[in-house]
């Protein structure tokens, strides 16, 4: 029997973690037995005294995160070996050692089966952030095992957590290099395109990995065209066009920075010619706009953080959505995507319907797009599944 606190669960409350669902809710909870703090590891129990997992207990609707459905000690060895199975998942898809693409996602979560733990890789740099205090506490575990699994081909470590961290918890993170030291703006190459990522100053990461597929799809339609690239952020998608021999690529993202960035990075392709970025709201960019593009990208950042704003972001998703079918060139094609988690495909999808039915045109899907493989759903926990994408003829 583990010496740890133990949180027993109300009769008939064990059937999700039979079925190794990693999460606990406060309401299945009978009691807690011993002292528990949050960010603490505690082992999980039936209300018949079976055990049922090892996780990290956190106030909120979610109390534990399970990390392991056995009895294990949560030691260096144990974070090591995690670890070690993602780098071998990220082996079978081609990344390691691999001078086409240089950047791509270590640890998803509870699909790597460390809940709360995102860690990227950029070249020779790990970037990682904590998105609860039991994972900020193993950080340093987490950060040399990469150092010893990865044989001296990392070269830093960069903790990005306190972004990331409960505003209201125990600890309040300090962002910087548990390992190692690299300079940034980093120049990171995926899919042979060139990218400048700057993982301290930038949003999440640095950069938005998880859309290398869908900008590689991306490029296989923009040779020719005039292209809209919405919510740019660093201008992903805009490069990728620009490389595959688009005609013209506008960038428009509401931040400065970032469309700087932008702009960096079309310079580094040697495509600046070609390209022109706005520091402007995309609403009011797409006033006046009929008819001059041929292919549209909307990626906004996720409108809906929560079950209370699904509505309103919905909304949000709809008018988006409508203004772009609306303004898009006959037999244009628009790349359009939802990063919320608490709206699934099937509701975007059913947005992007009702925006097509108040734009008044004919519309057809080309394509169902998720997220790469580097950001595995577990079959026991399809809450990983949060990105979801349409790529759309518009007659």
């Amino acid at each position: 029997m583990t010496t740890l606190p133990s949180v027993i669960l109300h009769a008939g409350k064990e059937i999700s973690l039979k079925r190794f669902h990693p999460w606990v809710f406060s309401g299945a909870i009978k009691k807690i037995e011993g002292e528990v703090q949050e960010g603490d590891i505690v082992a999980v129990y039936s209300n018949r005294r079976e055990f049922l997992g090892t996780g990290h207990y956190q106030p909120g609707s979610i109390a534990v995160r399970i990390f392991s459905f056995e009895e294990v000690e949560p030691n260096y060895d144990f974070w090591r070996s995690r670890v070690q199975k993602a780098v071998e998942y990220r082996r079978q898809q081609g990344f390691l050692d691999n001078p086409n693409t240089d950047v791509y996602r270590l640890i998803f979560a509870e699909g790597d089966q460390l809940p709360g733990m995102i860690i990227d890789i950029y070249g020779n740099t790990a970037v990682l952030q904590a998105h609860n205090v039991g994972m900020f506490h193993v950080r340093q575990h987490i950060a040399q095992a990469l150092m010893e699994v990865y044989d001296g081909k990392l070269t830093a470590v960069y903790d990005k957590s306190a972004e990331t961290l409960p505003a209201k918890g125990p600890v309040q993170g300090q962002n910087g290099y548990l390992f190692g030291d690299t300079p940034v703006p980093h120049v990171v190459t995926e899919n042979g395109n060139k990218f400048l990522v700057d993982w301290v100053t930038g949003q999440k990461t640095g950069f938005f990995i998880d859309q290398r597929e869908n900008r590689d799809l991306l490029a296989h339609y923009a040779p020719g065209k005039t292209v809209l690239n919405t919510f740019c952020y660093t201008g992903g998608f805009s490069i990728y066009a620009l490389n595959a021999g688009a005609k013209a690529v506008h960038s428009v993202d509401v931040s400065k920075k970032a469309i700087d960035l932008t702009n960096q990075n079309a310079e580094l392709n040697q495509g600046q010619d070609r390209h022109e970025a706005y520091a402007v709201d995309t609403f009011e960019f797409l006033k006046g706009k009929e008819g001059l593009y041929d292919l549209i990208i909307l990626d906004p950042p996720a409108f809906a953080k929560s079950q209370k704003v699904r509505h309103n972001a919905l909304m949000g998703y709809k008018r988006l959505n409508a203004e772009a079918i609306q303004k898009i060139k006959p037999g244009g094609i628009l790349f359009t995507f939802s990063c919320s988690g608490v709206v699934d495909k099937y509701l975007f999808q059913s947005t992007v319907m009702a925006a097509a039915i108040e734009a008044g045109r004919n519309v057809k899907v080309m394509h169902h797009l998720s997220q790469p493989a580097d950001h595995p759903v577990s079959i026991f926990h399809p809450e990983g599944e949060y990105l979801k994408g349409l790529v759309l003829y518009v007659e």
